[in-house]
């Protein structure tokens, strides 16, 4: 069980990690200039990318969205030709999203964007702030997956 202090620091760490990723996700939002997509839209290629065919209902949830949202996305997403709805393989009757060729193009066109002019920005600060968010990658991806594993309910 947790003690005061430590629920305390802990209590401050998050307020102090969400202030500051808060900045960083806006910093990320603005290195993106081509290919211009809502987070949404992004957000949702990417997960698609990452973890393969799935149903609307659930990417649905994992993008924190309700369905009749994700339908309109997925259908702007399948005009856009970066996304199409095909048949799940063990039942025909129940339709997956999934990524197409073009999606994954354009994801990958944004990736590169994104890391060409954040390498710029990551040789303006000090050789040891580089090297202390080269350790702080394992810490912040263990986050993500706790929460992609077994997210906080609102």
């Amino acid at each position: 069980m947790e003690s005061s202090g430590e629920a305390s620091q802990s209590d401050e760490l998050a307020g102090n990690l969400g202030a500051t990723l808060e900045r960083v996700v806006a910093l990320i939002r603005s290195l993106n200039t081509m290919n211009v997509m809502s987070r949404s839209a992004s957000g949702t290629l990417a997960t698609l990318d990452r973890s393969g065919p799935m149903r609307l209902t659930v990417l649905a949830t994992r993008e924190g969205v309700t369905q009749p949202a994700m339908t309109q996305l997925i259908s702007r997403l399948q005009d856009a030709g970066l996304a199409r709805r095909e048949a799940d393989p063990d039942d025909g009757r129940v339709v997956r999203v999934c990524i197409t060729d073009d999606g994954r193009a354009v994801l990958a066109a944004r990736r590169a964007e994104r890391t060409q002019r954040l390498g710029v920005l990551l040789t303006r600060i000090s050789p040891e702030h580089r090297v202390a968010l080269a350790a702080a990658l394992p810490a912040l991806e263990a986050l993500a997956q706790v929460h992609a594993d077994s997210p906080v309910p609102a």
